[in-house]
């Protein structure tokens, strides 16, 4: 079956934001003015499309991403809408990921946040372009520029605004387009879905003047051919600073910023259009890398429906009617219902029954899925959160996902001897779904704890339990997970010296600690490259540098030394909790020719 919409078409598209800043109130907007709904969504009411599960209409925020499709002017946006709550961080994390392009959103008054800063460090990890829409621009303290000095001074981004506010906080009527100088107002009979242009207001022409020259300017530094026509006098018409701004948001220089309230309706239909003018199409982002599961060699994929099939699981999610659907980024390659993928961190084979393409909890069959395309699929049950599946002729290996920690444990006990194994079941299907949800047995106590990154989140989990799985269970209180860490850098010696008659037991080692904060990933991928017994954990954030020269403690015994500081470190000095941030060198020690071993 041949591709619907032409790639160059298509846009992998994130919303992301700190807490209430209004993500799903514009999503809902996006759903209703592209046609995919006919009733506007509210958050407040418990009826947006995007917050599907109980829980989020109960409690009125987002829990979980929620993926969904819709058309604008041709053009074929895939819409994922993510948490704004530091405890479901894990959602926004894989979303990014996978998409192309996101919209950061900020609210007018509030301005740049503590999780505003934190999305977008995911954001500039993954190199995502963004755009960002300052939004309830009709609060009382409403400040648009204070909101892009901001952008510079907490994000150090480089915003450059292309609408200005229609007045602002009660007054606000539209907002003022610098780059066509027009001004547009909403209609609230038809719900902004009807708007008009006009000219703009003459008490604002000054000002909208000095904001269009600062943009141009802005422009002119990071192309010459803009900076060309600045510099002459000449005037820059609409369609080269649209064709400036998408290269300079496409190449992560420059970031464009608008403006609107979506609650009340204003400032959604630009904002669709700057997605389609601004951010990349799959074609736009360079070729995804990875590597053959065998050799290691590095090799690319184009963002093409004639390159072997490439596509990574960036979420679980269990169905109560279908099992386990895996949705999935498709980065090369088609594939369709029926088909066979390989998995090649597990080494095995598996079929895909169905293809779906996902509208938040409701689902489309679809018969087949291309490069670009974000979808669900029913069959692949030995997928986890980050794995790649491809063609099993043409394997590779896709950049998996980092998850943080869990900070946060508490212990958990069935009711009855009945809810014994329906526990265990749920607790399995739960850490297979998200990926900062572990379980584990306390080998004092032998209590089942579970661990998450908060306690927002250990108590969706728990009510998820008894609502989806019929489990009623018993939960303690909430116990902060520790971590210990050096301070200063320290040497130490070890020595083990047993002789029972016979063959004795012997080693000395000595070890260097530093702290080790914040480790820099390129320098452990060289340090780790350059010798294949340093070696990085992520979980401990414990790099191990073999130091030794001359075969004092010959190389088969290293790898036991550093499982050695692992378990050491499972247990600190000052509580007992676990240590992290380390770098331990071995750089020097003995071995005795009989007796170590």
């Amino acid at each position: 079956m041949p591709r619907l919409v032409p790639l160059e078409k298509t846009r992998n598209l994130g919303i992301m934001a700190h807490i209430d800043a209004g993500k799903t109130t514009t999503t809902e907007r996006i759903l209703y003015y592209t046609g995919m709904t006919h009733k506007m969504g509210e958050v407040h009411e418990g009826t947006a499309v995007m917050d599907y599960m109980e829980q989020e209409q109960e409690r009125g925020i987002t829990i979980t991403s929620a993926a969904t499709t819709c058309i604008w002017n041709d053009i074929r946006i895939n819409l994922i809408d993510t948490p704004g709550h530091v405890d479901f961080t894990a959602e926004v994390e894989r979303s990014l990921r996978v998409l192309d392009g996101a919209i950061a959103i900020l609210g007018a008054v509030e301005g740049v946040e503590p999780q505003t800063e934190a999305v977008w460090r995911q954001a500039d990890k993954y190199r995502v372009p963004r755009i960002v829409f300052v939004n309830k621009m009709d609060r009382a303290g409403a400040d648009f520029e204070a909101c892009i000095n901001q952008l510079r001074s907490k994000l150090h981004a480089n915003p450059i605004a292309i609408q200005l506010p229609l007045s602002a906080e009660d007054s606000f009527q539209g907002v003022i387009d610098l780059i066509r100088q027009k001004a547009i107002s909403w209609k609230e009979e038809t719900l902004g879905a009807g708007y008009e242009e006009t000219e703009i207001p003459a008490a604002c022409r000054e000002n909208a003047s000095r904001w269009r020259d600062q943009m141009i300017e802005s422009l002119g530094e990071m192309d010459d051919h803009i900076l060309s026509k600045y510099v002459h006098g000449e005037p820059v018409s609409a369609e080269e600073i649209k064709a400036s701004l998408r290269r300079c948001a496409i190449s992560l220089k420059a970031v464009p910023v608008l403006c609107g309230a979506a609650f009340k309706n204003k400032g959604v239909q630009p904002l669709l259009d700057a997605v389609v003018d601004y951010l990349p199409s799959p074609m736009d982002v360079p070729p995804i890398e990875g590597v053959v599961p065998e050799t290691e060699e590095k090799v690319t994929r184009r963002a093409a429906d004639d390159e072997p099939f490439a596509a990574l699981v960036f979420k679980i999610m269990t169905d109560a009617f279908v099992g386990q659907l895996a949705f999935l980024r498709v980065y090369s390659g088609s594939l369709g219902n029926g088909d066979s993928v390989y998995n090649p961190r597990r080494g095995r084979r598996e079929r895909i029954s169905r293809l779906l393409r996902m509208h938040a909890d409701k689902r489309e069959e679809i018969d087949e899925v291309f490069a670009g395309d974000i979808a669900a699929a029913i069959g692949l049950k030995s997928v986890s959160t980050g794995d790649t599946i491809c063609d099993e002729d043409h394997p590779i290996v896709l950049e998996a996902m980092d998850f943080p920690t869990p900070v946060v444990s508490v212990a958990i006990e069935p009711k009855t001897k009945a809810d014994q194994e329906k526990l265990g079941n749920a607790l399995s299907k739960l850490t297979q779904e998200d990926p900062t949800f572990k379980v584990h047995t306390d080998p004092d106590t032998g209590q089942t704890l579970i661990s998450g990154m908060g306690e927002l989140h250990l108590e969706i989990l728990v009510d998820r339990m008894m609502r989806e799985f019929n489990v009623a269970a018993n939960v303690g209180r909430p116990q902060v997970a520790y971590r210990e860490t050096v301070l200063a850098a320290a040497e130490a010696e070890g020595k083990y010296i047993r002789q029972t008659g016979g063959r004795g037991q012997y080693g000395h080692v000595n070890l260097r600690l530093d702290p080790l904060p914040h480790p820099d990933p390129s320098e452990i991928a060289d340090l780790t490259k350059k010798k294949s017994t340093n070696k990085f954990d992520a979980e401990l954030n414990l790099l191990f540098i073999d130091a030794i020269v001359s075969g004092t403690v010959p190389r088969e015994f290293i790898p036991p030394v550093y499982q050695g500081v692992r378990e050491a470190m499972e247990g600190g000095v000052l509580a007992g909790y676990e240590m992290t941030g380390m770098r331990v060198t071995l750089h020097d020690g003995s071995y005795h020719e009989v007796d170590s071993s």
